[in-house]
């Protein structure tokens, strides 16, 4: 007797049951644990019993950020004494918000990011370099190294910055992947560049590029990408994540977005109107985790505006993939009538050669529109250099922002703030 493969509507019929019979356990576990979603169930007259599909959850409100912050402790479903990890968010938007882990979310964790390497091609033979923090309460650094172990791959946890250190260990213990930030695996190769280093002689063979995007919408490279690819003949893979939905969504090969794990996460795309989108359409990603503890989520709206995809990957994989992160919806920059997303800016800034680094900062004026202010650290300073940057940037954007020109000392002291964690290169003032 032969079997047929199954076909692709059968995968997703498959991943729609699993996905509505976990949503059911969550309703009715926030239903007796939650004191917020028991509040908002009881404020909104919903009976959790008679929502059992995932479009059912439409007559669920949403969550927000601003939920999280002013009324974190009861989101908590477990007694403190459940509580193994205390992680945090960085506070990019507003003040942060404290994640708590129970060994059981700690082992979720794990497999999400064990799931995530195998996405990237990660093998038990590899070894990582990890050129993050695993400190402060970052759950990232945290979630790759345990994702690494789970993977029975080796780790060599050297931490963020210091180019030459991390090239010294390179050559001494022959890792074959870094994860770390795209724009310092960019300062890496201009140190080697200044030392004479042979990049392309080095074990590295890929790179797991994190907190930001190395490809435009339509997945091609943009700016950042091609400069590292360029120079260094290395896979990159992307991936993106959030602390609050503790689950990633990572590149495999293809390069052709992230990968969803439907055993994880419920993961929607939302209009204005809370109403999901059609593939190729911008919306704004909303998770309901599966499987987790402590602190569930439910319609979460994280903020970020993407587009998913739901045709089958070239990898075999069936699950739908999302978009590079368009920009943060409390990010956008409305100036003298342009439209903007913090990344495009980004974009923009990585590809001037006159540009070392920079800290986009945003603010009102007097009337309450929104200004802009380009802190810059250029190559070299001249009027000429001057000149051709505001003319690349009117060019550009149709509009030329203010620019401020800074040392290597006081970019430093913008981008890493006292017990900040991660680069700042967008700060907002509205």
């Amino acid at each position: 007797m032969s079997y047929s493969s199954p076909t692709s509507f059968q995968l997703k019929h498959t991943i729609q049951a699993v996905q509505e019979k976990k949503l059911q356990e969550l309703l009715q576990y926030l239903q007796q644990r939650s004191p917020f979603y028991k509040e908002l169930f009881a404020a909104h007259h919903i009976n959790v019993k008679q929502i059992g599909s995932i479009a059912g959850m439409a007559h669920i409100p949403t969550t927000t950020k601003e939920d999280l912050q002013q009324r974190n402790d009861d989101f908590l479903c477990v007694s403190r004494d459940k509580i193994i990890e205390y992680t945090s968010t960085s506070g990019t938007l507003g003040s942060p918000v404290t994640v708590a882990l129970t060994e059981n979310d700690l082992q979720r964790l794990a497999y999400n990011e064990y799931a995530s390497f195998v996405c990237a091609d990660g093998k038990a033979t590899d070894v990582y370099q990890l050129m993050l923090t695993l400190d402060r309460q970052f759950m990232a650094g945290m979630a790759y190294y345990s994702g690494i172990r789970k993977l029975g791959a080796g780790i060599i946890r050297v931490g963020p910055g210091v180019p030459s250190l991390q090239w010294e260990t390179i050559f001494r213990l022959q890792p074959t992947a870094i994860v770390g930030v795209p724009s310092f695996i960019l300062k890496l190769i201009h140190y080697a560049a200044e030392q004479g280093i042979d990049i392309n002689s080095s074990s590295v063979k890929k790179a797991i590029c994190i907190g930001e995007n190395i490809r435009n919408t339509d997945f091609s490279l943009n700016v950042l990408g091609k400069k590292i690819t360029e120079a260094w003949k290395i896979n990159l893979y992307s991936t993106y994540a959030s602390t609050e939905m503790q689950t990633a969504f990572t590149e495999c090969g293809a390069g052709k977005g992230g990968h969803h794990n439907p055993e994880l996460v419920i993961a929607e795309l939302l209009d204005e109107n809370n109403r999901q989108v059609p593939p190729g359409v911008q919306g704004e990603v909303t998770i309901t985790t599966l499987g987790v503890e402590a602190m569930p989520l439910l319609r979460y709206k994280t903020g970020d505006m993407c587009m998913f995809f739901e045709e089958p990957c070239s990898c075999g994989r069936n699950t739908i993939r999302l978009s590079p992160v368009i920009g943060r919806k409390k990010q956008m920059i409305k100036f003298k009538g342009t439209t903007l997303f913090a990344p495009a800016l980004f974009d923009l800034l990585n590809g001037m050669e006159d540009v070392k680094d920079y800290v986009a900062e945003v603010y009102s004026n007097e009337i309450g529109t929104d200004e802009v202010m380009l802190h810059l650290l250029p190559v070299r300073y001249s009027e000429a250099c001057d000149h051709k940057i505001r003319a690349y940037l009117q060019a550009k954007l149709r509009v030329t922002p203010h620019i401020k020109y800074i040392t290597a000392e006081e970019m430093q002291g913008m981008q890493f703030p006292e017990a900040g964690r991660k680069a700042v290169k967008f700060i907002d003032r509205r």
